[in-house]
């Protein structure tokens, strides 16, 4: 039996049946079509079923002779062609309509190609429509070169309007084609003189060349020890010493076999890069404690204590679109955890994402599409408390613009780092900085220019500690759009602080909070790394106060002034907290020998004491004084006590109430006991021994001589932290007065207030 192919049936000979006049019938039906060809010479007909869904409909073809069967056979499959070419178009913008109702640009591309593929040039009107809709979804998946090919497709066409022809010529700023995107621009200014996005672009195409040309201080690396053959992007360091480098990758290491209906790729996980004992970079693996998902997960940042991770996840849905949501993994015996979901309100048809977390921890900025914004995305903040989430706020401008706002991230000195397609720059996504004026409390924008920026989208900053150096993904000369990440230095000139809070005798307290209050205006609060440390950059010819606080000791300040310079310098400051709860060593404090009397050498430390207690005007202490156990029980205690009462006195001299210093001798009944600290500098001493006379008559001459010093010594205990915050009738006093109005945070348009 012979089969001849037709599409996707077969031609089968079949038994002859004889129609009235000789003729060839075709016949579409609802459910399947029959083809009956009959020739006078040898009647033969061919049934081909086929499930297609068309109305029925009835040709005629005219007689055949003998010698007309060749021109059957060649016309049948023609008309068929004709037929399933145009059920296929149906199928494709069908299936095409779908996937773009979900968000799923990649295969929607795909689907509306193949349908203009299928259409004839003479149908203008639709090829100009199916060349639109390519457009969109290519520009939505970065493949610029792909997009400006079909919207140049439905211009030939006439099928866009001003708005797409917008949207073309910023594609055309982004493909750095600036001169042919003047020109689109400057007649669609004309014909839309309030669009600001329009205007904007308009800067952009005249300003990108000079910028190009100009260049800046930053020079730009691609960072190919992160980097794959998909995209890698959002870079977040971590760690004390910044020697982890968190990053988002599609690459073939992320979890799932699945490819994306929105970027064609895997969808994208955390991965993480760590150093080496010799600080070269290894190679990135993905997070595998549990946070990631089949879902997409990316964009990341992290608490100032670094407790907790915040990042972006793209839930999928195969019936609804996709929705951006931020949520929470906590740290916990150095892995992260399944991450909950952040309602940050109870919006659940809007996208949360792209989360950064301010330098004082007390707020979380984000990109939005949420109702109340000023068009596409923008960035909004929510206050951080201890009962959770405050209002959302948004940013308004000058940050936001009718176009999109995303990616925001902060240098440790407060300043805001995020990009914008809606704001003049060089194309596509743009990084921006938004720096706060301390003194009418409104950002100040400006563009960094090229290289930092480029015709491509540049977003995702990364800062290592204050230094204006670290990695940001761009999509440049990445003809498929795929992101990467780059790294960037700045070399320029700054001072920094660089500083410890720790507890007196102890070691670091990485609870503890700064409080840096400048001249300038300048008021906010940072966190310490896990050794207590913290680093910031400060100001020439400002004045600045440094507090140190943690929960269970008192406050410790520090003042420095700073001064031009010609080359960076690094200020260093200490900060040693004493405990509420615990006595605290006096260091360097000497009496005559065998007498009562301070030395010279003593006046240091017994100032640091007076600023203490200044710094803590509620505290009220016990100044006592130890011996060690040579000589008889009494005469130890009229000593110590006498020595006492010494340090009082030189208090009392220098301003602190007498009522807040009570003065006791205890000569040598109170030994002693080591801690951490003492312990870590005598080996042979543990934390915990007591220094009693029994325990030192078992050492030799030479440590005996050292437990003898360490117990004589003069501490303080905190008794009381409430001094002076109780009236006569032992009522609480009222607290100060609140700021006066519009010193709080507040959103005033154009005006961003901070605290």
């Amino acid at each position: 039996m012979s089969k001849y192919p037709v599409l996707y049936g077969y031609i089968t000979p079949l038994s002859p049946r004889r129609r009235a006049g000789g003729e060839a019938v075709i016949t579409y039906s609802k459910a399947f079509f029959s083809l009956y060809t009959i020739s006078r010479p040898k009647l033969r007909f061919i049934i081909i079923n086929l499930n297609i869904n068309i109305n029925n409909v009835y040709r005629h073809i005219t007689p055949l002779s003998p010698g007309e069967g060749a021109g059957v056979r060649l016309i049948i499959p023609l008309l068929l062609i004709s037929l399933f070419t145009s059920c296929g178009i149906e199928r494709n913008l069908k299936k095409g309509e779908q996937h773009l109702a979900l968000g799923e640009y990649y295969d929607a591309a795909a689907q509306f190609k193949q349908a203009y593929s299928k259409t004839p040039p003479k149908e203008r009107e639709n090829r100009g429509k199916r060349a639109l809709k390519m457009a969109y979804c290519y520009g939505k998946i970065n493949s610029t070169p792909k997009a400006v090919a079909a919207y140049r497709n439905a211009i030939r066409y006439g099928q866009v309007s001003l708005d797409d022809r917008l949207a073309y010529a910023r594609l055309l700023l982004k493909n750095g084609d600036y001169k042919q995107a003047g020109r689109e621009l400057e007649v669609l200014v004309d014909s839309m003189p309030d669009n600001v996005l329009a205007r904007n672009a308009l800067r952009s195409a005249r300003m990108a060349p000079q910028w190009k040309k100009e260049g800046s201080r930053y020079t730009v690396k691609r960072a190919d020890a992160f980097n794959s053959r998909r995209a890698d992007y959002s870079p977040m360091l971590f760690g004390d010493e910044y020697e982890q480098l968190y990053f988002t990758s599609t690459r073939n290491e992320a979890r799932g076999d699945d490819l994306s209906g929105i970027t064609g790729t895997k969808a994208g996980d955390i991965f993480v890069a760590r150093k080496d004992d010799k600080g070269r970079w290894m190679k990135p693996e993905p997070i595998v404690s549990g946070l990631n998902t089949d879902y997409d997960e990316g964009a990341c940042c992290f608490s100032t204590d670094g407790r907790d991770m915040y990042l972006t996840r793209c839930t999928t849905s195969p019936s609804a679109p996709r929705y951006a949501q931020i949520v929470v993994s906590p740290r916990a015996d150095a892995a992260w955890g399944k991450a909950a979901l952040l309602e940050i309100t109870r919006d659940t048809l809007s996208s949360f994402a792209h989360p950064a977390i301010s330098p004082d921890g007390q707020w979380l900025y984000f990109t939005s599409d949420m109702p109340g914004g000023m068009g596409g995305l923008d960035i909004w903040r929510v206050r951080i408390t201890a009962a959770g989430l405050g209002g959302v706020e948004n940013l308004g401008e000058p940050v936001n613009t009718p176009g999109n706002e995303e990616f925001p991230t902060f240098r440790p000195n407060g300043d805001l780092y995020f990009s914008s397609d809606g704001h003049p720059g060089m194309g596509g996504l743009d990084i921006f900085i938004a720096s706060a004026d301390p003194q009418t409390r409104r950002y100040r924008l400006s563009h960094p220019g090229y290289p930092l920026n480029s015709e491509g989208d540049d977003f995702g900053m990364t800062f290592e500690g204050p230094h204006n150096r670290g990695f940001f993904s761009s999509n440049r000369r990445d003809g498929r759009g795929f992101d990467h990440i780059y790294s960037f230095d700045n070399p320029e000139i700054v001072q920094t602080v660089k500083g410890w809070v720790y507890e007196m005798e102890g070691y670091e307290l990485p609870a503890a909070q700064v409080y840096i209050v400048g001249s300038d205006g300048t008021n906010r609060k940072v966190g310490v790394k896990g050794d207590g440390s913290f680093e910031e950059v400060v100001k020439p010819g400002v004045d600045y106060l440094f507090m140190a606080s943690c929960k269970g000791f008192l406050n410790h300040r520090e003042e420095l002034g700073v001064k031009s310079t010609d080359e960076s310098k690094e200020h260093v400051l200490q900060f040693p907290l004493a405990s509420i709860t615990a006595p605290v060593l006096i260091d360097n404090i000497f009496y005559e020998f065998d007498k009562a009397n301070l030395t010279p050498e003593s006046t240091k430390a017994l100032d640091e004491l007076v600023k203490l207690l200044n710094e803590n005007p509620n505290v009220t202490i016990e100044l006592s004084a130890h011996c060690d156990y040579k000589g008889s029980m009494e005469y130890n205690k009229r000593l110590s006590q006498r020595r006492a009462e010494a340090v009082v006195a030189y208090l009392v001299g220098h301003g602190i109430a007498r009522d807040r210093l009570t003065p006791v001798g205890y000569g040598k009944e109170r030994p002693k006991t080591i801690r951490r600290k003492v312990a870590a500098k005598y080996p042979w001493l543990k934390e915990g021994d007591v220094l009693t006379e029994d325990f030192i008559h078992h050492l030799d001459a030479g440590k005996q001589e050292v437990c003898n010093q360490l117990n004589r010594r003069t501490e303080f205990t905190v008794l009381r932290t409430t001094y002076g915050m109780f009236d006569e009738k032992g009522q609480l006093k009222p607290p100060p007065a609140p700021p006066k109005e519009g010193s709080a945070s507040r959103d005033t348009g154009s005006e961003i207030w901070i605290e």
